[in-house]
């Protein structure tokens, strides 16, 4: 299916392909492997088990993770493996690829119940990750070693990032800031967006360093320039905008999943211009975006399905 743009400059040629999952397993995050026509990876939340799509033949794989496991968010990891984030569980869990032995790091019991969210790696082969219930952490694979922190702003750490450089980043949605951790001694900064209340959920980096916000209370994508310290805005198109996860590709363009509008958006940073996608199906619910060269992933968790789009 070829779908055509709302936006006059700069237009970029998109075309879909869905793939469904069994139904009820709520695909709630997706990680990509970078080599083109390798797995797609997908936390099914509801199923509690790990999702491997080959996207040459639809075909499904499950792995279930463990008892009461509900993971949230899924990325590849510099070990070609996929690393999730499993609130059930309250661990950091690994996958191995080739065996699919499934190993567990439980957060210490003095933290509680964190309720995790996402993760991300530093250039030392280290996963940081967030709990929306007022934490973040630290685990070392190599050694075992897992530091968890209080968050300085309480309840809200949701999205994480690293930037070229390494930096680490999160965004608190119930705390509406943005925050750098030190990556030794595990401080954060909170850095204060333009908007107040703003509801920052998710964030990815550019190739410069530039952190793209998706804003879900008001409905904007903002840019923090980590080695310049600007600040940019954009409300979305439409006129009930939820930007709930964001993306940003090889070329720089950021990716957005609109709530409001059911819909992908897709943001052209040097034009400064939006291009909307209309899902047809309704309430389809894009709880992530991931990609690699020419391909942008979404898992679609109220309707059970996985959809690519491929541009040019």
């Amino acid at each position: 299916m070829l779908l055509s743009s709302l936006a006059a400059a700069a237009p970029v040629k998109v075309e879909t392909q869905t793939y469904p999952v069994p139904s009820g397993s709520a695909p709630h995050d997706v990680a990509i492997d970078p080599a083109p026509g390798g797995a797609v990876w997908i936390a099914q939340q509801r199923a509690g088990a790990l999702g491997r799509l080959d996207p040459k033949t639809g075909k499904v794989d499950h792995i279930a993770l463990g008892p009461g496991s509900a993971p949230h968010g899924v990325i590849v990891g510099p070990d070609g493996a996929p690393w999730l984030t499993d609130g059930g569980q309250n661990a950091i869990v690994r996958v191995d690829p080739k065996t699919e032995t499934v190993k567990l790091w439980k957060l210490p019991e003095e933290v509680g119940y964190a309720n995790l969210n996402t993760a991300a790696f530093d250039a030392k082969g280290r996963i940081w990750f967030t709990g929306q219930n007022g934490v973040y952490g630290r685990l070392d694979p190599a050694s075992g070693d897992m530091t968890v922190w209080q968050a300085p702003k309480g309840r809200g750490p949701y999205g994480i990032a690293a930037t070229p450089k390494g930096r680490i980043f999160y965004d608190s949605l119930a705390g509406s800031h943005l925050a750098e951790v030190d990556l030794e001694s595990g401080n954060a900064k909170v850095i204060e967006p333009p908007t107040k209340d703003q509801g920052a959920r998710r964030v990815w980096s550019d190739s410069k360093g530039r952190l793209y916000i998706s804003e879900w209370n008001s409905g904007q994508l903002s840019r923090y320039d980590s080695e310049g310290g600007e600040w940019k805005v954009w409300k979305l198109p439409g006129a009930r905008p939820r930007a709930y996860a964001v993306y940003v590709d090889e070329r720089d363009a950021a990716w957005v999943s609109d709530w409001g509008a059911n819909a992908m958006v897709r943001f052209d940073p040097e034009t400064e211009t939006f291009q909307t996608f209309p899902i047809r199906e309704p309430n389809s619910n894009v709880r992530q975006i991931l990609g690699r060269k020419g391909e942008v992933w979404t898992p679609e968790s109220g309707v059970d399905r996985i959809t690519v789009y491929r541009f040019q």
